[in-house]
């Protein structure tokens, strides 16, 4: 279940970045596409490609989901989409240049379809992407996946049970905080922030994410999003009562963030809104767009899944 999951979110994203998923495709097609895919890369100077950075931020995203939907497609779906997603991906990096994804999808597409009629262009395929996975030190992206993941997990702990009976041996290293090129601190600050909201621990919780916005600057990510979803909700009831300015104004930017964040994925965002929006109008009185509002986001969130937020907006109602 959770690789048709994995499956779906990919698809998800792809669409919204304008890709096309097919549900199918005929195993003549994907035979003629890995054949345009291998006259491609014989046509390439390698020398001249593998120094052509990829530069659009949004090619890295789509490139980054085609490989993760071509692995979950193996589990879950035909050969004929593997193969089409390991040769789009391939194609991608062929017009628009190199990235850190590239090794993964050159490995992926050679492992689909070499044989005996090309074996030494796949060979050189897969020479390349060696080659890169050196240069961009993917060890130390594994490192800091691993990280990454059981940060996640300590998070989940916290939703879970305040870290009391689900929490773990394994705590992730994340080095000095105080070096800016440390690209880890973005995750610390963005999680103890969740961590304590979740705790109840309004003044830390605004602490770590006044940190996070410090150490993300100008650069907007998903977590971003999140921490914003968290900010507002954390200075309503930080200043709940006190008929605080800054309060109002922190909410009105929240949820106008929020809001953006929405129009472009209803499925991750639209609940977040709405929870703000029915706190913003609980502040002023608004009890009936207020119990209007909540409601709205308890439906979103059920949709989407999302079982803590939706207990969320629930337990705020």
């Amino acid at each position: 279940g959770r690789v048709v999951d994995a499956y779906d979110t990919c698809s998800f994203v792809l669409l919204q970045l304008g890709e096309t998923i097919p549900d199918l495709v005929a195993f003549d097609a994907v035979k003629t596409m890995a054949k345009e895919t291998l006259t491609m890369y014989q046509a390439v100077d390698d020398d001249d490609w593998l120094e052509r950075k990829m530069e659009d931020e949004t090619f890295h995203t789509k490139l980054q989901f085609y490989n993760s939907i071509a692995f979950s497609s193996f589990f879950c779906k035909s050969y004929s989409l593997l193969a089409y997603f390991t040769r789009k991906a391939v194609q991608l990096s062929l017009q628009k240049g190199i990235c850190e994804h590239t090794p993964l999808s050159l490995l992926q597409f050679t492992g689909v379809v070499a044989n005996n009629d090309n074996a030494v262009l796949c060979y050189r395929i897969a020479k390349n992407a060696l080659s890169l996975q050196e240069r961009f030190d993917l060890a130390a992206q594994i490192t800091r996946g691993i990280n990454v993941m059981i940060t996640f997990r300590e998070t989940v702990s916290v939703l879970i049970d305040k870290g009391q009976a689900t929490s773990i041996e394994a705590k992730a290293a994340f080095g000095d905080l105080n070096d800016p090129g440390n690209r880890l601190r973005d995750v610390f600050y963005s999680h103890q922030a969740i961590q304590a909201y979740w705790a109840g621990y309004t003044e830390r919780c605004h602490h770590y994410i006044e940190k996070f916005m410090s150490v993300i600057g100008q650069n907007v990510r998903l977590a971003t999003f999140q921490i914003e979803f968290y900010h507002g909700l954390n200075s309503i009831d930080k200043y709940r009562g006190k008929n605080s300015f800054k309060c109002r104004e922190i909410a009105r930017n929240c949820i106008s963030t929020m809001r953006e964040a929405a129009a472009n994925s209803d499925w991750n965002f639209t609940n977040k809104l709405c929870l703000l929006e029915a706190e913003q109008q609980s502040l002023s009185y608004n009890r009936r767009q207020a119990i209007a509002s909540y409601d709205a986001s308890i439906a979103s969130a059920r949709k989407s899944g999302f079982i803590h937020e939706q207990g969320l907006a629930c337990e705020k109602a």
